[in-house]
């Protein structure tokens, strides 16, 4: 289990590697190691795994197809825009 999880997405294969690629520098330069990435090489679903925070980036057509907000609709949620 983990304590958080990030759902985001991203406008193409592109921008969801973009994405990607951002959080782990992000989180490399503040010494977060991950454990565990899949998805990367598709780029249409990738899941970063740093245990206590796991990292859904989704093109937007799978964001829709698997909308995991729904299997979590009764966790605490909160929307950030770009």
């Amino acid at each position: 289990m983990t304590d958080f999880f990030v759902i985001c997405s991203g406008g193409s294969d592109v921008h969801v590697k973009a994405i990607s690629d951002a959080v782990e520098e992000g989180l490399e330069a503040r010494d977060v190691k991950k454990w565990h990435i899949e998805g990367y090489r598709h780029r249409r679903w990738v899941l970063l795994d740093y245990v206590d925070v796991v990292v859904h980036i989704f093109n937007r057509k799978a964001r829709e197809y698997y909308a995991l907000e729904r299997l979590w609709g009764d966790a605490k949620s909160e929307r950030v825009d770009s």
